[in-house]
């Protein structure tokens, strides 16, 4: 390690390494680009803000949708999948880019597998299949029954760490380095305490996760800050459908419950079970062809406007009987160990779910390679928007996406290199500024969760905003949490401006003000930072490579 040279306005960084490829967020889509780096020759450093398994990967628990030659229904195929994909994204998707990545589907899955990764087997020696909300089909494949995520982290993690991967755990990315042209030469970081460094690298790979704690109740974990996110808009890049996260209609209630919330997979309603109100009406009976096995948006926006009405005096959640599923523990072990920690049987009581939080469908604008429209800068999974989930994610998409994308981004960077047209990291410059504007967190969460969630109109995206102003205050970027309340600020205010823009409702954008869809907004939002810092609509930069 060499001294750095650093900016006075910031606290001098006392330590500093290099590294061709600078992975942040060590979940499916980050170890899965720094395996498939080092196996070209790179050199990778991993940078991930708890231990390297803590990411919001290992919670996913249905599984990864994909259509696997010689074991899938007799009537789909990947042209099926992509369909069910441009249904549920509402008109958003990129076409070319879903078809891209659910072709890369089977290659992936058959590398994670070659990995060490364990799949459910079903009785005929194939792979066991489930069906999720919004598919046609049974193409979702498993691992653990319920804990398909924590299986794929397990693989990867174990991969990474025989080969010797480098991973700084519990260190936090704060912002960019940039070259006087504007290229993208590494980051500067905190470790736990706080002590600040400096990473040099010809490539920056964001793929730090979510944004779920921008609301008080998520299935995200608490990291899932939107720090990649923040960094990404510091450094230039463009983020689209930043309005469209989408609420998982079924976590498990908990009175007053703040933070991640167990999930409830969408598969248990794959295998039967019944969304019913407070009454023990059916929620979901007329509202869709599918009924509960209808798109996540659908059943997030039904169990919403049934628990407006109180039935059963209940209105704050409904409940999921899954009473008929014959060996629910085997099945669905995590789900019952989360119930049996309340005190329920899913075999005998019906389970208390309500929507939360669950994933942001925009994100960083980049190519099915992960490239942004930053030199050196790149982004996969679920902080890229790749044109995968247009305005709303169809189920299991997510896992697949970010073991295509990332094989390719890594192949992207050694391209990328290898052409000259990236930085000499030596030229990266420490950002200008050590702040940013905060808001305090729990105001922030609790106006985020209170108007900008499923349901959205302009008073109250107003009045949002108006909370977020009256509590920024401008805060040294010295600590976790402050990078952390940075970032969400930074991201609530982009998602406040594209949802208060945008006047209809589609997908898992729900403005009770205009319920309508209007195709003349068949179109996404892209945001950039303005020179002040604030995130100002922007037209649509083109980038090279889009497929």
């Amino acid at each position: 390690m060499t001294p750095p040279v650093s900016d006075p306005r910031a606290k001098t960084p006392v330590w500093e390494a290099r590294a061709d490829l600078v992975v942040i967020g060590s979940g499916v889509a980050g170890l899965t680009a720094a395996l498939r780096a080092q196996a070209l020759g790179l050199h990778v450093l991993v940078i991930t803000k708890a231990a390297v398994a803590d990411g919001n990967t290992r919670w996913a628990q249905g599984g990864v949708a994909v259509v696997l030659e010689d074991q899938h229904d007799l009537d789909d195929s990947v042209a099926k999948h992509a369909e069910d994909t441009f249904t549920a994204g509402a008109g958003l998707c990129d076409e070319a880019a879903v078809r891209s990545i659910l072709d890369g589907g089977p290659a992936a899955v058959a590398r994670l597998r070659a990995d060490g990764a364990r799949f459910d087997a079903s009785g005929n020696g194939l792979l066991a299949r489930a069906r999720e909300g919004g598919h046609s089909a049974f193409r979702v494949i498993h691992a653990g029954g319920d804990a398909t995520g924590a299986e794929v982290e397990r693989a990867l993690v174990a991969q990474a760490g025989q080969a010797g991967v480098p991973v700084l755990e519990h260190h936090i990315a704060v912002d960019a380095l940039r070259t006087p042209g504007g290229r993208v030469a590494g980051v500067t970081v905190l470790d736990r305490h706080g002590v600040p460094g400096v990473v040099r690298a010809s490539a920056v790979l964001v793929a730090s996760g979510g944004i779920g704690q921008l609301y008080q109740a998520t299935s995200n974990p608490e990291i899932a800050t939107g720090d990649g996110l923040a960094l990404a808009l510091r450094a230039g890049a463009t983020v689209a459908d930043i309005e469209f996260v989408q609420f998982h209609p079924t976590v498990l209630y908990t009175p007053g419950a703040r933070g991640r919330c167990p999930l409830v997979t969408e598969a248990v309603r794959g295998e039967g079970a019944t969304l019913v109100d407070g009454a023990g009406l059916p929620v979901m009976r007329g509202v869709h062809p599918l009924g509960d096995l209808a798109p996540r948006d659908v059943v997030s926006a039904a169990i919403t406007r049934r628990m407006a009405t109180a039935p059963g005096g209940v209105d704050d959640h409904v409940f999921l009987d899954a009473t008929s599923i014959a060996g629910f523990a085997r099945r669905f072990p995590t789900v019952f160990a989360a119930c049996a920690a309340l005190g329920l049987d899913p075999t005998v009581d019906p389970i208390p779910v309500t929507p939360a939080a669950h994933f942001s469908c925009g994100g960083v604008v980049t190519t099915v390679d992960g490239r942004s429209s930053v030199g050196g800068l790149y982004a996969a999974g679920e902080v890229a928007r790749t044109g995968l989930h247009g305005a709303n994610r169809l189920a299991s998409n997510s896992l697949l996406e970010g073991l295509v994308v990332g094989q390719r981004v890594a192949e992207a960077v050694a391209a990328d290199l290898a052409a000259g047209l990236l930085a000499d990291p030596a030229r990266g410059r420490l950002p200008s500024s050590a702040t940013a504007a905060a808001a305090d967190r729990d105001s922030l969460q609790r106006v985020m969760s209170r108007y900008a969630a499923i349901g959205r109109d302009a008073d109250g995206l107003a009045a949002a905003g108006s909370v977020l102003d009256l509590s920024l205050s401008d805060t040294p970027l010295w600590t976790h949490a402050a990078v952390e309340d940075a970032a969400l600020t930074v991201v609530a205010q982009a998602l406040l401006a594209a949802a208060v823009r945008r006047t209809e409702s589609r997908g898992c954008h729900v403005r009770t003000d205009f319920p309508g869809r209007d195709d003349g907004w068949r179109r996404s939002q892209h945001i950039r930072l303005s020179p002040s810092g604030q995130p100002v609509l922007a037209d649509p930069i083109p980038l090279e490579g889009v497929a």
